[in-house]
């Protein structure tokens, strides 16, 4: 069970490398879903309905940013838990800032909800969820030995 072995000497569970790399995976396709955002087009945008399109024309660079955090920072944090690297913990720390500054914008400036129905909060509170979470594997993980 525990035939993974850090620098440290430290082995840790075999699920460990197993749940980094789902969550690696989890991460890239918020990276795609960032990518697909940035790279919208004007005639894409005017094919969503009204509502929609002025969320998206009414984006802040700041939360655009926020969100590139978000996303580029779990999915590299998520890679540095399956190479096993304590720098992991700093960058899940910064994607966990950007999840908060992307969704408090989301359920407080802009208002999403109103426009997407309270089945939209499903997967904004997975994603807060989950960031937290991969923040406190980091830590544990960190105070395991198990990423050095």
């Amino acid at each position: 069970m525990n035939d993974t072995i850090n620098n440290s000497g430290i082995s840790a569970p075999k699920w460990f490398l197993i749940l980094a790399v789902v969550m690696v995976i989890w991460n890239l396709l918020g990276v795609m879903a960032f990518v697909m955002q940035m790279l919208m087009t004007p005639e894409q945008i005017a094919a969503l309905p009204d509502k929609e399109q002025m969320l998206y024309q009414d984006i802040p660079l700041w939360v655009n940013i926020a969100f590139g955090c978000a996303v580029i920072g779990g999915a590299l944090g998520c890679i540095a838990l399956t190479l096993k690297k304590a720098i992991a913990l700093p960058i899940l720390v910064i994607s966990l800032a950007g999840v908060s500054v992307q969704m408090f914008h989301a359920f407080f400036m802009a208002k999403t909800f109103e426009i997407y129905g309270p089945g939209a909060m499903v997967m904004p509170i997975m994603v807060i969820v989950i960031a937290i979470y991969l923040v406190w594997l980091a830590n544990s993980a960190k105070s395991k030995g198990w990423i050095a």
